[in-house]
């Protein structure tokens, strides 16, 4: 009887290595490939659900690239996501010199303080900034690569 090892499978709670990349129609937004992997738990939020479902069941060692559909990996492009920020609120939060330029990605602390979220700015004027905290790759079709390294 030989005792063959069988590859780790991906489940709901793994802890992973691996490399991947996200891209949309403009190009990619995160690529790991060129570096070092990535580590990361599923079920914690790092990866969006539509993404995760896509790692279930993958045996480490695969490498494979899924094309999701527009909506499917971010969620459709959401018009209250777009909001103007006070520059005497920004002025509070951070520098007060600070210049903010269309397309500035700016990270804002999450109300309890224990993360952050980000925002693209879309428009300033003299008294007020607006934000689009929208993923960039909200209502797009995305592109999944995955190099699946470790499964714990």
């Amino acid at each position: 009887m030989s005792s063959t090892t069988q590859p780790a499978v991906v489940t709901a709670g793994s802890f992973l290595t691996l490399h991947y990349r996200l891209a949309g129609p403009a190009g990619d937004i995160i690529n790991t490939f060129n570096d070092k992997p990535a580590t990361l738990s599923l079920g914690t939020g790092e990866l969006s659900p539509a993404v995760e479902q896509r790692l279930i069941g993958m045996e480490e060692g695969t490498h494979a690239t899924f094309d999701l559909p527009a909506g499917a990996a971010f969620g459709d492009r959401n018009p209250d996501m777009q909001q103007w920020v006070a520059r005497k609120l920004l002025a509070q939060m951070g520098d007060p010199d600070e210049q903010y330029a269309v397309g500035d990605v700016v990270q804002f602390p999450t109300p309890d303080g224990t993360g952050s979220y980000a925002g693209a700015v879309i428009e300033s004027n003299e008294t007020a900034v607006r934000f689009d905290f929208n993923h960039p790759l909200a209502g797009q079709p995305v592109t999944f690569e995955v190099k699946l390294i470790g499964v714990l």
